[in-house]
């Protein structure tokens, strides 16, 4: 089952903090997803850390991965 969960990030651009909603599911996974604030495309990696919780790291489209 998908479990949505809220999390808040820093936009990498505009510094707004926005609320986003991430798919349990995507670990390991990497996307983009627009600026709820100022429209610039974010890169999103999900992984999961040691303890098992979701960790969410945002990239502008410049930083490398």
């Amino acid at each position: 089952m998908n479990q949505l969960i809220e999390e808040s990030i820093g936009c990498p651009y505009c510094g707004e903090t926005v609320d986003v909603l991430i798919d349990s599911t995507d670990v390991d996974q990497q996307y983009i997803e627009d600026c709820q604030v100022c429209c610039k495309p974010i890169s999103f990696l999900i992984s999961e850390s040691v303890n098992g919780e979701l960790a969410v790291n945002v990239y502008s489209e410049d930083e490398a991965f």
